[in-house]
Order: C-alpha cells, then sequence, then structure tokens
C-alpha cells in the first residue's frame, strides 16, 4: 500500500483538476444554457445538433483539417531534412554546433514571443513585405494576417516556423541510432544513396515518425494561443479553429452549453488519435 500511499496526493490533485471538470462539461452539454440560466433544463442532444449544423463549425474544422494536416506533414519534411544534415558527415563540427542553435531556437520561444514577433515582421510595413517590395515582388505591403486570401496560410507557416525543430532533435538523436553496420551492409551490396535512405533509414526512424506524427496532429488540433494571438480566428471566419470557436462560444456569446458540447465533441476526436497513439507504444513494447 506505501507506493499508492505516495501517490495518492497527486491522483487526488488530477481527479480534481482534469476529471471532474470533464464529467462537469459532458454534463452541461446536455442542459440548456448552464451559469447564465439558474435553472437549467435537459436538452438531450439539441446542443450537439446545434453546433454540427452550425456552418462557421464545419468552417472551422476544415480550417483545422488543412491547418493540422500541412503543418504535421511540413514539420516532418523539415525536421527530417534539417536533422539528416545535421547527421552527415559531410559538414563539420562547428558547423553543425552552429546549425543546431540556430535551427532549435523556434521550439525554445513562447508562444507570446512567436505571436508577436511573427506579427510585426508580417506587418503591411514590416520586414517581410520590405524584403518582397525591395526584390520587385510586389508593389505594396501584403495584408499576410488581415486578407481572408493569405491569413491560414500565414498561420500555417507561422505554426510550423515554430514547430519543427522538435522534429529535428527528436529524428536526429533517431539518427545517430541507426546502426552503422547497416549501410556498411548497403554499399556492399550496391545501394545508392536513395535506396540507403529508403531501405535502411526510414525503417530505422519509422516508430519515431509515427509517434511524433500522432502527438504532433493531437498538439497542433488543439492549438488556440497562437491563432488567437496572430488572427483572432479572422478575418471572416477564414483562420477560425475548433479551439476559437469552442472559446468564443462559451466567452464571447456566452452559450456555454453548446461550447460544452463543441468541447466534448473535441474531446472525441482526440480520445480517437490517443487510442491510436497508445496502441503503437504498446505493438512497440
Amino acid at each position: 500500500m506505501t507506493p499508492y500511499a505516495f501517490l495518492s496526493p497527486t491522483v487526488i490533485v488530477m481527479l480534481v483538476l482534469m476529471l471532474i471538470p470533464v464529467i462537469m462539461v459532458i454534463g452541461y452539454s446536455f442542459m440548456d444554457n448552464v451559469i447564465t440560466n439558474k435553472f437549467p433544463v435537459f436538452v438531450g442532444l439539441d446542443n450537439y445538433v446545434e453546433v454540427l449544423s452550425d456552418p462557421v463549425f464545419r468552417t472551422a474544422t476544415g480550417n483545422t483539417l488543412f491547418f493540422t494536416l500541412v503543418s504535421v506533414a511540413a514539420h516532418l519534411l523539415l525536421g527530417l531534412g534539417f536533422a539528416m544534415l545535421l547527421n552527415s558527415p559531410l559538414v563539420g563540427n562547428v558547423t553543425k554546433a552552429l546549425f543546431r542553435v540556430v535551427y532549435i531556437l523556434p521550439w525554445l520561444f513562447t508562444v507570446a514571443i512567436i505571436a508577436v514577433l511573427w506579427r510585426l515582421m508580417l506587418n503591411p510595413n514590416g520586414v517581410i513585405n520590405y524584403i518582397l517590395i525591395s526584390l520587385g515582388l510586389t508593389d505594396k505591403g501584403i495584408e499576410w494576417l488581415s486578407s481572408p486570401d493569405t491569413a491560414l496560410l500565414a498561420v500555417t507557416f507561422i505554426n510550423i516556423w515554430a514547430g519543427y525543430s522538435f522534429y529535428m532533435v527528436t529524428l536526429l538523436a533517431g539518427l545517430q541510432g541507426v546502426p552503422a553496420d547497416l549501410y556498411e551492409a548497403a554499399r556492399v551490396d550496391g545501394a545508392s544513396a536513395f535506396q540507403r535512405f529508403w531501405n535502411v533509414t526510414l525503417p530505422q526512424l519509422k516508430p519515431i515518425i509515427i509517434s511524433m506524427s500522432v502527438l504532433d496532429i493531437i498538439w497542433t488540433s488543439q492549438q488556440f494561443a497562437l491563432i488567437w494571438m496572430t488572427t483572432g480566428g479572422g478575418p471572416v471566419n477564414v483562420t477560425e479553429m475548433l479551439s476559437t470557436y469552442t472559446y468564443k462560444l462559451a466567452f464571447s456569446r456566452y452559450e456555454f452549453s453548446v461550447a460544452s458540447a463543441s468541447a466534448v465533441l473535441i474531446l472525441l476526436l482526440t480520445m480517437v488519435l490517443a487510442f491510436f497513439y497508445v496502441r503503437h507504444q504498446k505493438a512497440r513494447d
């Protein structure tokens, strides 16, 4: 019983701070507007029907899907590319050390710093537009975060820049753990560089790639702070995500029960992804 006694304070805190609020939100989702309604009544699935029939919810779902898939794919490609560069014997040790510092910087910044930094850089009078105008690529400053044509691409790019370092560091560790004998055997068999990458490197990194990708999908699909601090979900909902949509339901429109229904739907999606992640981890073990 002693180990359980040591764990009990942590378990109690987790129950109070995590499990109980989740149960309360699930309960709210089946009621008429709670908090603002003194005597809420049971309405069944009405809140879920309202959320699923809301065109803004469908827009937020599409935006979240695009934002997540593009970000995860770019994180993987950039992270793997930079990891292979830093693992290459063709690059000197001093250069590798310098590149490691430069490439890992985005991962060290908080979301607030990243949001403020890129809002300034993507401002119509910011450095990005200054460079584009100087190169003759545009005649005037582009409203990267304010234009419906570019806002979603802009926040996706910012998220890619902020997250690829995680992949790079993890994949670099994986590359350094690949036995050199496998590459030597492949060379003896006459395998080209691409064949060694495809038949040796990728299979060795596959468990790491799958684990990181599933985690990244969960994290990215729930991204809130970056979107809220750059575009707030605008303009005209072109960067509205499921996270910002739920937040606005609760704290802008004060429809707490509908917001709870939206939150439960997001929770179900996250649980599905978490199930696949846990199953993959068990398969590895």
